[in-house]
């Protein structure tokens, strides 16, 4: 009979050579630290970040510990290592990745391909989570009223001053 190991992702890293992506964990059966390491094979300068991120996380042997990191950390230590193979300083590289993982609000969504948009939103949903206040956070607050200030004279809308009975 097979059990389910239990354990909790702490920290997750990458090493360059030879690349090698590196977890640290807690098993929760037994309570102990313990480090995996798992061989980057078949990735070059030219490879795709979030491919590679995604094979790992769904390989069977790995499934389990990955569990708990998300894709996009995945895809930003694979950001990292492709910039090592391209020969960038690490200051270039963490740069590169703020332009990618940046969210521009002026940026038109609906023009972006279904592959673009998903990472958009992935980054998004990655903010809000990180922003989030949650009811254990010892600055949260259940209701919070807050007073808007009313300097200017309110201005109506044309359309919701006419009558009903001009339909």
């Amino acid at each position: 009979v097979y059990v389910r190991m239990m354990c909790t992702a702490k920290k997750c890293g990458i090493r360059f050579q030879p690349p090698a992506i590196i977890l640290i964990y807690e098993n929760e059966m037994k309570g102990k630290s313990r480090q995996r390491i798992m061989p980057v094979r078949n990735f070059s300068k030219f490879s795709d970040c979030n491919r590679a991120a995604e094979q790992l996380k769904n390989n069977p042997r790995h499934k389990n510990y990955l569990e708990q990191v998300s894709l996009r950390q995945l895809e930003k230590l694979f950001s990292f290592l492709r910039g090592y193979l391209r020969g960038q300083s690490l200051a270039e590289t963490m740069e590169q990745i703020q332009r990618e993982t940046m969210i521009d609000p002026e940026e038109d969504l609906n023009k972006l391909d279904d592959k673009e948009l998903a990472k958009r939103k992935s980054i998004m949903d990655e903010l809000f989570e990180k922003n989030q206040k949650k009811k254990d956070d010892p600055n949260f607050v259940y209701d919070i009223e807050v007073e808007f200030p009313q300097d200017e004279q309110l201005q109506s809308c044309g359309w919701d001053t006419e009558s009903a009975d001009e339909f």
